[in-house]
């Protein structure tokens, strides 16, 4: 019995040196046709998923796996009606990314409506994504279909709205209105409510009046322009008006920025450096219009919200947005107005406590510490609309450990005003600290406490949603490039009995560290733990033979989680980073990247198809040449295109790894090779 564990356990072991020279193919395409009507169709993607492996959706979030993607070439004759549809997907946190991803298991169907133009019309296109189990998959999957007379079905049947009943997405609706309003983006938005109706009203009716169309406002705001794409979409067709226009407003700096200029000036007004009123024109024009409602502001508040909200609510209002251009109506525009009714609810029973804090005793002056109090939460959570536009148009200002230093110091003060050791103009003496005042100091100094770990790399992971990522912080960056400096260092003091192995060694090092020109993509890609290295391989090749070194080749991914694991958990062990720092010149090929290559650039690949990017010319020299499009793979290769070793996959085994690159050095050094990629 134990003789058969043993050869159960070695055929396990084996299993990835099998599999990793042979292509993946983990989803498996197949494509129908459906009839809706005359000159209506569904194209009907469905995507057989093997078991274990994951399918990423089209909404995967940025930063994380590389999303599904499909691409039409070729579409005379037909148009589009809306975006490709897809099942709702299974949702789990990655620690990897620190993001939700979005995938599939099993089996999965897609629907793309079209309209025929003429009797007949062949669509072309191709299917782009990834898969990842233990390693990730690049997919790729070119499609063509004919439809008109000879691909007609001729029992067709009318498609129903993803199978979803209209109570069903009621329900959701509500659901996802509620959970709304714990995202980043929305829930600052309730101290500012609450502190712009804080001025209150003549009266409890005048302050439940505005109260109760601030509740209006927001539904109407939320619903009506919905309401009106819908019908625009209905009316003219195609597919120009989706969710783009929710993502933009998300994404844009403009609009960020704006936003994050809004929340510092509130916060300057809580702390007392000015009130917020509106122009007298602008109020006389309101006046005029609401009589003495005083309705603009409360439009205003009302418009505010909405806006800041869609950073959050877009993915949402997008996902209604599909569904409606997919054929729907009305459910849409209910769907959305019942979100609406349960994401502004809590605003509205917001906006009319304020009235109530009004009438009640203000001793103390402890209105103007719930001010102030908010001031300094509007300030923190501010910064993280500077963060999105810092993040998504590269400008550096905001890395992790900068963003955290602020909130550290901004909620210290809070926590020191809590105490009474900071006073604003207008604030009371506190004589006393109350058992409420001192559990809120409790609570802030705890939480400054917990952020304080995370200026050295401590995940944070209740914050991720609010933070910067990971990758952003640089100070593992600067640890390892000293513990380098302090490693040539001792190597000098250890070494100068003997200055001619002193003197090899150390040119050895300075190569090794310089590299022999400039990377080519280096302003787009990097390598982890201040490694130097190229993006290409010809560039890799050049230096190898320059610095007579053997190459380390890392086919990788943006998207490859796998490779994530790799690098922090079998890199960072600090005999592998030395081998790769001293020993070889390395070259990571990212086998997922759009980067667009210069016209001269672009290849014929191995199967026949030009390959104009940077990441399909990377995947097509992976499966042409090694017989594999998983990631992570490594190669270690010499000058003439040996393969100085059997390549290795994902796993997590470091001293394997370890043993791996000694082999190559060895391999190298003795002229030894398993085979030749170009022959």
């Amino acid at each position: 019995m134990k003789r058969f564990y043993k050869f159960l356990f070695l055929l396990v072991m084996l299993v990835p040196f099998v599999a990793q020279a042979q292509i993946v193919e983990p989803v498996q395409w197949s494509i129908e046709t459906e009839r809706l009507s005359k000159n209506e169709y569904n194209l009907v993607f469905k995507a057989e998923i093997e078991d274990g492996w994951h399918l990423y959706s089209q909404y995967t979030p940025f930063g994380g796996p590389m999303p599904l993607y499909f691409e039409f070439i070729d579409t005379i004759g037909i148009e589009r009606i809306g975006g490709v549809v897809e099942p709702k997907a299974i949702v789990k946190y990655s620690d990897i990314f620190e993001i939700d991803e979005h995938f599939f298991e099993n089996e999965v169907v897609f629907t793309q409506k079209v309209k025929l133009l003429d009797d007949v019309a062949n669509v072309t296109g191709a299917i782009s994504g990834q898969a990842c189990k233990e390693q990730c998959v690049q997919l790729s999957y070119d499609f063509e279909i004919q439809l008109g007379e000879p691909a007609v079905l001729e029992n067709a049947e009318e498609a129903s709205v993803g199978g979803e009943s209209l109570l069903a997405l009621i329900i959701e609706a509500i659901i996802w209105g509620f959970a709304a309003l714990m995202t980043p983006c929305v829930f600052p938005m309730i101290p500012m409510t609450v502190s712009f109706f804080l001025h209150g009203s003549e009266s409890k009716a005048a302050g439940r009046f505005k109260a109760i169309m601030y509740y209006v406002f927001i539904i109407a705001l939320y619903t009506l322009p919905i309401a009106a794409i819908i019908m625009i979409t209905r009316i003219i067709g195609g597919d120009s008006v989706t969710a783009d226009i929710f993502n933009w407003i998300s994404t844009s700096w403009v609009t960020n920025i704006l936003f994050f200029v809004v929340f510092m000036v509130f916060a300057a007004s809580f702390f007392g450096a000015f009130e917020i009123v509106l122009p007298s024109s602008l109020v006389n024009k309101s006046d005029s219009k609401t009589g003495k409602s005083g309705l603009g502001g409360v439009f205003f508040m009302a418009l505010t919200l909405v806006l800041v909200s869609f950073a959050c609510t877009g993915p949402i209002v997008g996902t209604v947005l599909i569904k409606a251009t997919s054929g729907e109506f009305w459910t849409p525009i209910i769907t959305i107005m019942v979100f609406a009714m349960a994401f502004g609810l809590p605003f509205a029973l917001c906006a009319l406590f304020p009235s109530l804090l009004q009438n009640m005793p203000k001793s103390g002056g402890w209105l103007n510490s719930v001010k102030v109090v908010l001031g300094f939460v509007e300030i923190a959570l501010g910064f993280k609309f500077l963060s999105v536009a810092d993040q998504t148009y590269h400008w550096g200002l905001l890395d992790r450990e900068v963003y955290l230093a602020i909130w550290i110091v901004v909620f210290t003060l809070l926590g020191l005003y809590l105490l009474g050791k900071i006073k604003f103009a207008h604030d009371s003496d506190v004589q006393h600290l109350s058992v409420f005042r001192l559990t809120l100091c409790i609570i802030v100094f705890t939480f400054v406490v917990y952020m304080i770990p995370g200026m050295w790399g401590a995940p944070l992971k209740a914050l991720s949603g609010y933070l910067p990522p990971q990758q952003t912080m640089d100070f593992d960056l600067k640890r390892i490039n000293q513990e380098n400096a302090d490693k040539v260092i001792e190597y000098v003091d250890a070494k100068m009995s003997n200055l001619s192995v002193q003197t090899e060694q150390l040119d050895k090092k300075v190569s090794s560290a310089v590299l022999c020109e400039e990377p080519k993509y280096a302003d787009i890609f990097h390598l982890p733990h201040g490694l130097n290295g190229y993006y290409d391989y010809d560039q890799a090749l050049a230096c190898a033979k320059a610095q007579n070194k053997p190459i380390y080749i890392d086919f990788t991914g943006h998207g490859c989680v796998n490779c994530r694991e790799m690098e922090a958990n079998v890199w960072s062990d600090p005999r592998v980073l030395e081998m790769l720092r001293d020993d070889y010149v390395i070259v990571a090929l990212y086998v997922d990247d759009k980067t667009k290559l210069p016209k001269e650039e672009w290849i014929i690949g191995a199967d026949g198809k030009e390959k104009k990017s940077i990441g399909r010319v990377n995947a097509d020299f992976q499966i042409s040449k090694f017989n594999t499009n998983a990631q992570p793979y490594y190669c270690l290769m010499g000058h003439n295109g040996e393969l100085l070793v059997d390549p290795r996959a994902y796993d997590l085994d470091r001293d394997a790894f370890v043993d791996f690159l000694k082999q190559g050095i060895e391999n190298f050094n003795n002229g030894v090779s398993v085979r030749n990629i170009f022959e």
